[in-house]
């Protein structure tokens, strides 16, 4: 399956961002449906991660102002961050991981300045 990441781009600090992430395949197969991200100097760490039967898990960076959510009839995976942080500044990577396989898109930048 090939992931193709979008809605990228310059955020003012304090605002919203949507990413989407559209599958070439079926997305009902892989447990988890994740996004990634790895800003400038960092390593790269999990935001966000939304199993089937609707269990999500995020990164404590994110808690509490960030949502995933997948749609597996469209084959789709959503990111939305609201009050957004110059630290939240990334290349953020979509990913579809299950039966001992993961699938990763190319990214797509963010970037949070004023």
């Amino acid at each position: 399956v090939q992931l193709v990441e979008s809605g990228g781009g310059l955020v003012q600090p304090g605002g919203s961002l949507r990413l989407s992430c559209a599958a070439s395949g079926s997305i009902s197969s892989f447990d988890v449906m994740a996004w990634y991200r790895q800003g400038p100097g960092k390593q790269r760490e999990m935001v966000a991660a939304a199993r089937n039967g609707g269990i999500t898990n995020y990164a404590d960076s994110v808690k509490g102002r960030t949502t995933i959510s997948r749609d597996n009839d469209k084959n789709m995976v959503y990111l939305q961050i609201t009050t957004v942080k110059p630290e939240d500044t990334a290349v953020y990577s979509c990913a579809a991981l299950g039966n001992g396989v993961g699938y990763w898109g190319r990214g797509t930048l963010v970037t949070v300045s004023s």
